[in-house]
């Protein structure tokens, strides 16, 4: 159990080396299923087409700038295809196993990968191939090339064969080769994606890895198989949690920008709260589950420690307290994530709809109230009522997906893949 008292950068820090390798993987899957919280309530907008290009262009805008970070934290950056996928296994649009990449490196400017399980195809497929297309074409080709544009410009990823299925049971699900040549034309990067290349997002300073003690430092070497989360060190997850907890954050931001190009401000807010208040549930549930914490006070207060509406601690200001019996959150307005307009903003005196879904996530009968709001931020204590409140549209929504109940599984010693 962390500790709940206020401390500006510990939450990850307090966790163990194994609590962490069992976290990690748990964040990655929780950012990916944003966009199934999210999609619902922009396709009652914008009908499947505006979905698509919203998905787009969040996607275009956060995934290039969140690569780089992760490189230059854990030692590999590069310009060659092993490096674009290092940084595959370590984004929140592939999370492990759920989609379950599979990497052939033949040269380190030509190689191949396939999904043996794409998560993300089982939750779209029962919709029809109009929505299976937009996601695995209209979605993938763009979005698939801005993210190998923060490796090397001229990186191009481009289908083997993809759904719609034919035959219906075909596997793998999905093959892409990845081929890196002077003569390929860089894409031109977006207007969004430049903006959150400005952001405070991309900029913040997170936990430096203490190289001392046991397990990997860096992801430097040969590209693994698999990534097995429990291999690196406890300075090194934290570091990895922090960084994935922010992609989040830029994804988030991503989406904002790219709903407010088509309505107003007032609806633009609506729906990216939504969106907040689906994901923040089910992550709450998932992180209380994956930690085995029980579903009282106590471990709601670990869970806000460490929940990325309000991590990592360099970029969200907020504090958590517990003294046994009262629990209480402070948001503050004074953060780096506050700069950019982000998920905390969206939360205030009149719109808790986020926090009840987060703290619901670990006990339905707990309720957020507010006790003190100012200028400077919003203070809540959480109360446990008589009896539990029903699941809200937006949780339940999100959990349609399968991802929501999916279950991680251990693999053993990955191997190293060099070149064939």
């Amino acid at each position: 159990m962390v500790s709940t008292e206020a401390h500006p950068s510990r939450s990850f820090a307090a966790l163990s080396r194994a609590d962490l390798a069992t976290l990690v993987p748990e964040l990655l899957l929780c950012g990916q299923l944003i966009d199934r919280s999210g999609m619902a309530h922009l396709i009652v907008e914008f009908g499947r087409e505006g979905m698509a290009q919203v998905a787009i262009e969040e996607w275009q805008a956060a995934s290039p700038w969140y690569t780089r970070r992760m490189q230059k934290a854990l030692r590999y950056e590069g310009d060659d295809v092993v490096t674009i996928f290092k940084g595959l296994q370590l984004d929140i649009g592939a999370p492990p196993q759920f989609m379950d990449f599979r990497f052939r490196v033949d040269d380190l400017h030509h190689g191949e990968f396939w999904l043996d399980h794409c998560g993300a195809l089982m939750d779209v497929e029962p919709l029809g191939d109009e929505y299976v297309t937009a996601m695995c074409h209209d979605i993938e080709d763009p979005t698939f090339d801005a993210t190998a544009l923060a490796t090397n410009p001229h990186a191009q990823v481009r289908p083997i064969h993809r759904p719609p299925r034919r035959p219906a049971d075909r596997h793998p699900h999905c093959a892409w080769t990845v081929i890196i040549d002077e003569g390929h034309v860089p894409p031109t990067m977006q207007p969004h994606t430049e903006q959150i290349g400005r952001s405070s997002a991309y900029a913040v300073d997170l936990s430096p890895i203490d190289v001392a003690g046991e397990g990997r430092h860096d992801y430097a070497g040969p590209l693994l198989s698999d990534l097995r989360f429990q291999d690196f060190s406890q300075s090194a997850l934290v570091r990895i949690a922090e960084e994935v907890c922010l992609q989040q954050h830029l994804l988030a931001l991503g989406f904002l920008i790219a709903v407010r190009k088509r309505v107003d401000e007032d609806k633009a807010v609506e729906i990216t709260r939504k969106q907040l208040t689906g994901i923040a549930g089910v992550t709450a549930q998932r992180i209380r589950d994956a930690l085995g914490l029980p579903d009282d006070l106590e471990g709601l207060a670990t869970v806000l420690t460490l929940h990325p509406l309000v991590s990592p601690k360099q970029y969200v200001d907020s504090d958590v307290r517990f003294d046994g019996n009262r629990l209480e959150l402070r948001l503050g307005r004074g953060g780096l994530v506050d700069h950019d307009g982000g998920w905390p903003t969206l939360i205030d005196g009149e719109h808790l709809e986020p926090l009840q879904a987060l703290v619901r996530g670990v006990n339905p009968r707990f309720t957020a109230r507010v006790v003190g709001e100012d200028p400077s931020g919003l203070v809540v204590v959480v109360d446990t009522a008589d009896g539990p409140a029903p699941e809200c549209l937006e949780v339940a929504i999100t959990k349609v997906s399968t991802g929501a109940a999916f279950a991680f599984e251990d693999r053993g010693i990955p191997l190293p893949l060099y070149v064939v």
